[in-house]
């Protein structure tokens, strides 16, 4: 199939009327997201207003990979004709105002593609805007036309152009006066230099410049308020910038921390369009289904690329890592590997996977992946048991993709490494319990699994001893060794022995009225809670359990976890659970993992129930409910978490890569035909598989 055969068009915009845009509180809770493959973004309400310290259409990182500044907040433009003035901006006040209320004129919002835009409805016609951010490049654009009603109509209009800027991590507030940089204009070109740290350049195509140095002050941002955090912020007005609008053509600008040529607007656009043109070619290049995926998956494929980021290294120039979520997260061992398969492989992406798994071969140390890395990326934190476990999936299911030898090859050593490593212990008390074979790890005041919460010195769920999804992780990564040592020639007996072992003494995770314990051997002896760590034993490739337990793990999940967009992190029945995700940081990160659905394990439910019934067309109705989520909170993306309780509140990240991964992994996999790795001996999908010679190609 050639490169022309296997492009797709972009989904059917995703967009709303008057009755949203025009409704204040209905416009703040919808967002769009941008990235620049650079580990940079840009975001906002399709209202036009902040409501987030993270909100603004240039935040890059000044000091890569991580090192995230707010440079360019806002661009609030003022349609001017003769003495007609109409704002086309939005702005929320500390007194509680909201002036002007540029919102009110939006006639529509759409993304097309991943670009949002806007249309205003103003006297004589309407006003298009659009922002975008350029691949590989710290840089924004943001463009308006005037489309006329009369096409006769020639009259003079100019767009008066407020520029904010700031210069402040992108975690904090600004304090009025607490950057003075240099401001100049030359020819089309307004640069703002902050000595020592960086310089943003704009450059317009045409019309003029005017150098400003006013601090605005008083910006109220109420979800932070919400979320028990400096709800107030403040930007400097650098200068102004006027736009001749005429019918028909393009005005705007271009913001970047690298400077460059007068910006070609409709040039630079149609580079955008064409990128997310060609992510949709690479998957569908990749698998022919995606001819036929509904939009909603085509969405989730193009927010997909988002999460990709350069994480280049002395010895790996083209390194890559994939940023946990938008906008506060950085990258994680966990929410890497975890992602990875869905992000990469599911999008026809594999030489992307090579690329990521390979970064963090150079992040291995005694056995353990790193949990995260500072702003900077200097010194990684290796607080995590499962990183390193996941780590060993991901290679599964790259090599099974590409069937990569070689690389499986280079590798290997390592992995004998980390296996070693488990053995005979490694950091914070993991280690396999000599006893029993199973995985042990804990130590007092440290957070280790993906239930991770801690504040202060509490951690709210240590979950000391054995927990079920490590040694499910741990069963299914010795037999994939097993596995990879005999497709290399190399002793495989060690690995399924190992692999028995922990087989056998899994058994006793069994709970005899269904579903599996928590936690073995804590400090307080095992633990009974109801929680989605279970759906593991049975969603990832080899499972320790037989048909019969699994199925009574999916029917627990189901009854007391499961949710339209995911399960539920703790049941209801629980006296510690909690059915909502609000309130300052100690209340918030005290429910994290008490009660709020993850959307993550909507795959991996998915995914546990195809191989318990065998019935594709069931464990894909699962997934149907993340179409409508699309267009709430992160437009276009899946949210890190809900609450518990009906109706599901959207909550945490906005865009969180693994809630979008393993929704995209899962779909893939029980689409396209791809799911060999989840019928493994011993299912009820393996048996019928057995007696079915029905060719893949027409799954």
């Amino acid at each position: 199939m050639t490169g022309k055969e296997a492009r797709r068009k972009l989904p059917r915009a995703l967009g709303f009327g008057r009755a949203i845009c025009g409704d204040l509180v209905q416009a703040e809770c919808r967002e769009w997201w941008l990235a620049n493959g650079l580990g940079g973004y840009a975001g906002g309400t399709i209202a036009g207003s902040l409501i987030r310290r993270y909100h603004g259409l240039l935040v890059v990182p000044v000091e890569p990979p991580l090192g995230r500044v707010l440079v360019l907040a806002k661009a609030d433009a003022t349609l001017v004709e003769g003495d007609r003035v109409q704002p086309l901006h939005t702005n929320r006040w500390r007194s509680g105002a909201v002036t002007p209320e540029g919102y009110a004129q939006i006639e529509s919002f759409r993304l097309d593609g991943r670009m949002p835009v806007w249309r205003y409805a103003v006297e004589g016609g309407r006003v298009e805007q659009r922002v975008w951010m350029e691949r590989a490049v710290n840089r924004t654009y943001v463009a308006w036309r005037f489309e006329p009603l009369d096409p006769g109509d020639s009259r003079a209009r100019l767009l008066k152009v407020r520029l904010l800027a700031n210069a402040r991590d992108h975690h904090g507030s600004a304090r009025t006066g607490h950057f003075d940089p240099v401001v100049d204009v030359d020819e089309g070109h307004l640069s703002m230099r902050v000595p020592g740290a960086f310089a943003l350049h704009i450059r317009i195509p045409a019309g003029s410049l005017h150098p400003d140095k006013t601090w605005v002050e008083d910006f109220d941002l109420p979800v932070e308020r919400e979320r028990g955090l400096a709800d107030a912020d403040n930007h400097l007005c650098i200068g102004e910038a006027e736009l001749p609008l005429r019918a028909g053509e393009w005005c705007g600008l271009a913001a970047g921390l690298e400077d460059g040529p007068t910006p070609d607007l409709p040039s630079a656009m149609a580079r955008s369009l064409d990128q997310d043109e060609a992510v949709l070619a690479q998957a569908l290049a990749a698998e022919l289904a995606y001819r036929e995926a509904p939009d909603w998956v085509c969405r989730l494929i193009l927010t997909a690329d988002d999460f990709i980021f350069a994480r280049p290294l002395p010895d790996v120039p083209e390194g890559k890592s994939i940023i946990a979520g938008y906008p506060w997260f950085g990258d994680w061992g966990r929410d890497t590997m975890i992602a990875l398969p869905g992000l990469t492989l599911a999008t026809g992406r594999p030489q992307i996977a090579r690329r990521i798994l390979e970064t963090f071969t150079r992040f291995v140390d005694q056995g353990m992946l790193p949990n995260s890395f500072p702003g900077n990326g200097v010194t990684p934190a290796y607080n995590t048991v499962d990183a390193a476990l996941w780590y060993f999936d991901a290679w599964r299911a790259y090599v099974e993709a590409t069937g990569d030898t070689a690389a499986l090859r280079k590798v290997f050593p390592i992995l004998e490494s980390m296996v070693d490593y488990h053995l005979r212990g490694t950091r914070y008390g993991i280690g396999v319990d000599s006893a029993d074979g199973l995985l042990r790890a804990g130590e007092p005041g440290v957070q280790l699994t993906w239930m991770d919460a801690k504040v202060g010195d509490w951690v709210v769920t240590p979950r000391i001893g054995k927990p079920v999804e490590i040694n499910a992780l741990w069963y299914n990564a010795l037999q994939v060794m097993a596995g990879f040592a005999a497709s290399l020639d190399r002793e495989a007996r060690r690995y399924r022995e190992l692999a028995d072992r922990a087989g056998s003494a899994f058994k006793r995770f069994v709970k005899p009225e269904g579903g599996l314990l928590d936690l073995l051997d804590g400090p307080q002896g095992d633990d009974p809670s109801v929680r989605p760590n279970q759906i593991f034993a049975v969603s990832l490739p080899h499972s320790p359990l037989s048909h019969e337990e699994q199925a009574r793990v999916v029917g627990e999940c189901a009854r007391e976890l499961y949710t339209s967009y995911g399960l539920r992190s703790l049941a209801p029945s629980h006296p510690d659970y909690r059915p909502c995700y609000v309130g300052g940081v100690w209340e918030r990160d005290g429910a994290y993992h008490q009660g709020p659905v993850w959307g993550w394990l909507l795959g991996h439910f998915a995914l546990a129930v195809y191989r318990v019934q065998g019935d594709a067309a069931a464990a894909l109705a699962l997934l149907a409910p993340v179409a409508e989520h699309l267009a709430d909170a992160g437009l276009g993306t899946f949210s890190e978490i809900f609450d518990g309780a009906p109706p599901h509140l959207p909550r945490g990240t906005p865009a969180q890569a693994w809630s979008v991964a393993c929704t995209l992994e899962a779909w893939w996999r029980l689409t396209t035909g791809d799911r060999a790795a989840f019928e493994r001996p011993g299912s009820l999908v393996s048996e019928r598989r057995s007696h079915d010679d029905e060719p893949r190609s027409k799954r």
